[in-house]
This record gives structure tokens, sequence and C-alpha cells, in this order.
């Protein structure tokens, strides 16, 4: 559906009331995607118009964070894409093993599959108690399942698949309890986990970090705001720290091409370069 001149100027006004009332930075997101939740969200709120939504998320709270839970992307799976973990345990962890402890930042980790997944992966590895993950997103409903670690039991049959193709060294149950229909990650795995809001749009730096993940994220941004969480990344990597995008992101369209060496390119790993 072609948007008209006066619903894009909507949006605009829409956007930049979130983002003056909230402080949620939606304005530099992908413009196709944003326009496809509005409407999703448009036909199930009960509204009429964009316009109708602006004073709306003006004065109701609630019905602002039913929209803005509606921007948020959480597609995700546990090891989805099981080549990069592979590559991880191949290409990233025996130099993750070099220093005496390794920060690892997994931003835009959604309901925490894949931070579970990383968390089994540096554990068979062997260097999960000296690694800590910070896991952020912006999305607080989002980050509350991710702390509880609980899915639900049909996905773990492709989980399980996904895992041995990772290159899995034991079985997937012995890191989570069945309860009813439902498998509970075991409370190991949140041990060196830390679970905490981040916008990636409007947030500063977030330490100095040997690993960041941020899978699947990029390809919902305009080029200008990729370019503004690249620069995020790079000033929060370590030289010789490495940063993992989504199979189907890459940095070779970005200004900061040139700040690193592939790694892996089907997994689409980068290393940080030294400066010289």
């Amino acid at each position: 559906m072609k948007t008209s001149e006066s619903e894009h100027t909507e949006i605009d006004l829409l956007l930049e009331t979130i983002y003056q009332r909230y402080g949620y930075d939606f304005r530099s997101y992908a413009r196709a995607s944003i326009e496809r939740r509005i409407r999703q969200f448009l036909s199930n709120a009960g509204c009429a118009s964009v316009a109708e939504m602006i004073p709306r998320v003006g004065d109701d709270d609630a019905f602002a964070s039913r929209l803005i839970r509606y921007f948020s992307i959480s597609v995700t799976e546990m090891f989805r894409d099981p080549l990069v973990y592979r590559a991880v345990r191949e290409e990233v962890v025996p130099l993750l093993r070099t220093w005496p402890h390794c920060k690892i930042w997994h931003a835009g980790c959604a309901t925490g599959e894949e931070v579970y997944s990383l968390a089994i992966v540096l554990r068979e590895e062997g260097i999960y108690d000296r690694a800590t993950i910070y896991a952020t997103d912006f999305n607080n409903k989002a980050l509350d399942r991710a702390r509880e670690g609980i899915y639900e039991m049909d996905k773990i049959q492709e989980a399980t698949r996904n895992y041995q193709q990772a290159g899995g060294k034991r079985s997937l149950s012995e890191y989570y309890h069945a309860r009813y229909k439902a498998a509970v990650m075991d409370s190991s795995l949140k041990e060196r986990v830390v679970f905490s809001s981040h916008n990636l749009a409007s947030d500063s730096v977030f330490g100095e970090m040997h690993l960041i993940f941020c899978r699947n994220v990029l390809i919902y941004f305009n080029r200008d705001l990729q370019n503004r969480v690249l620069g995020l990344f790079t000033e929060s990597l370590v030289h010789g720290g490495f940063l993992c995008l989504g199979t189907k992101e890459d940095l070779r369209f970005t200004d900061f091409r040139d700040r690193y060496e592939v790694v892996d390119d089907k997994a689409r790993i980068y290393k940080k370069k030294d400066r010289s």
C-alpha cells in the first residue's frame, strides 16, 4: 500500500511525538518496516487513522507502550543460523581465550534465545566462567522474557537440530528443564549474563567489549542509523575485538568498512583493525 503525502506527514509527527514524550527514537528506522507495523497496529487498535493516534500517544502511556512494542522486532530462535555459532566456536573463541576476561555485548537480544545459545557455546568451549555477557534491548517486555528463559517446548526440536549443526558437544536437553509444555533454561546459564535496557537509536557507548553480537537488527534501520550504531559498536570494541552481524547484513556498504577485516564472510563476523 502506497503512503499518501498527508499520511507520510502524520507518521513523521507520530514518531516525533513518541521521541519527545518517551525518548524512543524510531525516526531513522527503515520507513517501509515502520509503516507496515503502524498499519498493523491501526487495524488491531481500532483507530481510524494515524492522525487519531498522535494525541493518544501523547496522553495515554499504556496505548503508547503497546505501539512501541509493535516496533520491536523479536523474531529469533536458539542457535539461529547454526553456521554462525560454529564459526564462533572455531574462529572467535580461540582468540577470546587469549584475554584473561572477555566482555560480550549482545545488542538487540529480543527474548533471549540467542543469548542462551552463545552462553552454551562459551560453556562448552571452557570460557564461560571468565566471560560477562551484557544482553540489551529497548523492549522491556522482551527483556523480561529473556530473564525468565522460558520457551515453548515445540520450538526446542528445531533448536536441537540447530545446536547439533552448530557443533554442539552434548545434548541440548542438558541445558534446560522440561516443565509442562515449556523448556526452562538452566539457571547456571544466567550466572554470567546481565540483562539491561539499551536503545541503539539514542543511547551511548556500552563499555569495552571483546565481542559484539547484533544480528538481524540493522536491516530495520536506514543508512544513517546503521552508521550511527556501527559507530557505537566500533567505539565499544577493544582493538582486535569481534563484531557479528546478521547473515543478511554487511559492512561493505557502510562508513566503517575500512575499520574491520573479514573473519568469516558467510557468518558475517568481522575483526576490528588496530589503528596504525
